[in-house]
């Protein structure tokens, strides 16, 4: 049995054929397999395919051993490095003599005797008599009682008080408005119209005297040439076609499995593992709890505490109710609901405030009303005159010689077809 690629049995595009080059440059003893381009390709012309810059890979072969040495190993010169000396510090030799600790301060200072600080406030003495102290001030004994009276109140009545009068539904403006009637306007039509003229109206225009109509020339029309088809063939050979050559080959067979159906007469066998290997265990069923009865103690409970049996009774009063238990009848006598705010109370009239108006600064004119402006009394009415017609009355007739419709363009124009 022939043993399959890779490349045959899966077309996925993640696994490599090992037979096929995988890198970037094919080698050069060897030829591609994927394409005969570089091979076969056509030559146009003095145009030649690009050649690689890469250089040929040549055997130079062994040329010995290589030499290790340098430029800088041949021209270094050891020199002997010698320790730096360091420096030597100087032995301590003790001055001799005493030291001479004193200072300018203490050359300076003189001592003077501190006597403790006597304070100047006097030391405070404690007066006492047998006599009773009078606590009465003098405020109490100097100060004169006097009636006071009853202070009026300053408030004035703002109580609303709805007048008696019926309500009268006039305006100040209804008051004052006096209606001066409707004047017809005055019309500013002038009196005198002008009269329209009786002659015929003359639409005769220069542009209509003057103008001479020319002949024109038939317009110049090129006439179509008939389509003369070619006697050579077209040439639709492209460089395509003609360099192509199609190789015969074969068309890829597909690796996918035959969908078909499998079907098979034999019985399905249903037994797994788990089937064939499970143990039945025997289970005994859960037991129920039963609850125990209740039974009685039969010696007598002893509800003694600590408290009860230490605590120490007093005899103590019980606790006596401030509320009287007697409560006061009702009286019969009319309920006196006078106060002072009743008793001084009065009532004021309240006048409605007048309403705050500046005076006019221009007085209103008390008689009818002149409609005539400035306009109107300066306005001096003339009669309309018909505009003066300022048309030649013998206007020149039109003559009889052709128009010189010749120009400079028109006679040096070469008509190119």
């Amino acid at each position: 049995m022939k043993r399959l690629c890779i490349c045959e049995i899966c077309s996925c595009g993640r696994h490599r054929c090992p037979h096929q080059p995988t890198a970037l440059y094919g080698k050069p003893n060897v030829t591609c397999v994927l394409t005969e381009y570089t091979e076969k390709y056509p030559a146009y012309g003095r145009y030649n395919p690009p050649q690689s810059l890469k250089p040929k890979p040549v055997n130079h072969g062994d040329r010995g051993r290589m030499d290790g040495t340098t430029t800088f190993k041949t021209d270094f010169i050891p020199y002997v490095v010698t320790r730096r000396p360091g420096k030597q510090q100087a032995e301590y030799k003790p001055k001799p003599g005493d030291i001479d600790l004193g200072t300018t301060y203490k050359q300076d200072y003189s001592l003077y005797e501190v006597q403790p600080f006597a304070p100047s406030r006097p030391s405070e003495r404690v007066r006492t008599t047998g006599h009773k102290m009078d606590t009465v001030p003098t405020y109490k004994e100097d100060f004169r009682q006097w009636e006071m009276c009853k202070r009026e109140l300053k408030k004035p009545d703002l109580t609303y008080h709805p007048p008696d009068a019926k309500f009268d539904g006039h305006t100040t403006f209804q008051d004052d408005f006096l209606s001066r009637g409707l004047a017809p306007r005055e019309s500013f039509k002038p009196s005198s119209i002008p009269k329209m003229s009786d002659t015929p109206f003359d639409g005769v225009t220069s542009n209509q005297q003057c103008y001479v109509s020319h002949p024109l020339e038939a317009r110049w029309v090129k006439a179509p040439e008939p389509y003369k088809p070619s006697s050579q063939p077209l040439q639709d050979l492209t460089t395509n076609r003609r360099d192509y050559q199609g190789l015969p080959g074969q068309l890829p067979q597909s690796y996918k499995p035959n969908p078909g159906k499998v079907t098979s007469d034999v019985p399905f066998q249903s037994s797994t593992e788990f089937k064939e290997r499970f143990q039945q265990w025997p289970v005994s069923l859960p037991q129920l709890h039963k609850s125990l009865q209740y039974v009685s103690p039969t010696e007598h409970m002893d509800m003694s505490t600590t408290s009860g049996s230490v605590y120490v009774q007093h005899n103590i009063q019980p606790f006596i109710s401030a509320k009287p238990f007697n409560r006061p009848t009702k009286s019969s006598a009319p309920f006196q609901v006078c106060t002072t705010m009743r008793d001084d109370y009065q009532p004021w009239e309240v006048k409605r405030q007048a309403m705050i108006k500046k005076p006019e600064e221009m007085q209103r004119a008390t008689g009818r009303m002149d409609h005539l402006t400035t306009f109107k009394a300066h306005f001096t009415p003339h009669e309309l005159q018909p505009n003066v017609s300022f048309k030649p009355a013998h206007a020149p007739l039109r003559a009889d010689a052709p128009l010189e419709s010749g120009t400079m363009y028109s006679t040096e124009f070469t008509p190119k077809r």
